[in-house]
């Protein structure tokens, strides 16, 4: 303990991971209460910033398709779950809970060439 103060290290939060989040307040369509999130944001941002980058997934069966949303791999989580491509926020790294599991690159790809043809650019 220097200068009165206690050092705590920040836990780390890594791109391509799962991690409970409180999403609440919410405003319109933006999905609510809490739920697991994917982290997109690069770790120097997620160490820096105390803040992430997240889309929000669901278990509940989407009626839309990829680009919209994506379906995680079968036992990666508790029930067969979705992440919503469309759901993109920016957290502070306080909102975050526990770390669930995490995607491999491949996923990650497929998932980031879904958001960029939502946003127009195609890859």
């Amino acid at each position: 303990m220097a200068g009165g103060r206690i050092r705590t290290l920040a836990r780390r939060i890594l791109k391509k991971g799962i991690y409970w989040a409180k999403l609440d307040p919410t405003i319109g369509t933006e999905q609510a209460g809490t739920r697991p999130v994917l982290v997109i944001s690069i770790n120097s941002f997620n160490q820096n910033s105390n803040s992430v980058i997240a889309l929000a997934v669901t278990s509940k069966k989407p009626k839309v398709q990829y680009p919209l949303v994506y379906e995680l791999p079968e036992n990666l989580l508790p029930k067969p779950s979705w992440v919503k491509i469309t759901q993109i926020r920016t957290l502070s790294t306080q909102r975050l809970g526990g770390f669930i599991a995490s995607i491999n690159d491949q996923q990650f790809e497929q998932i980031m060439s879904g958001f960029n043809r939502l946003c127009g650019y195609q890859t």
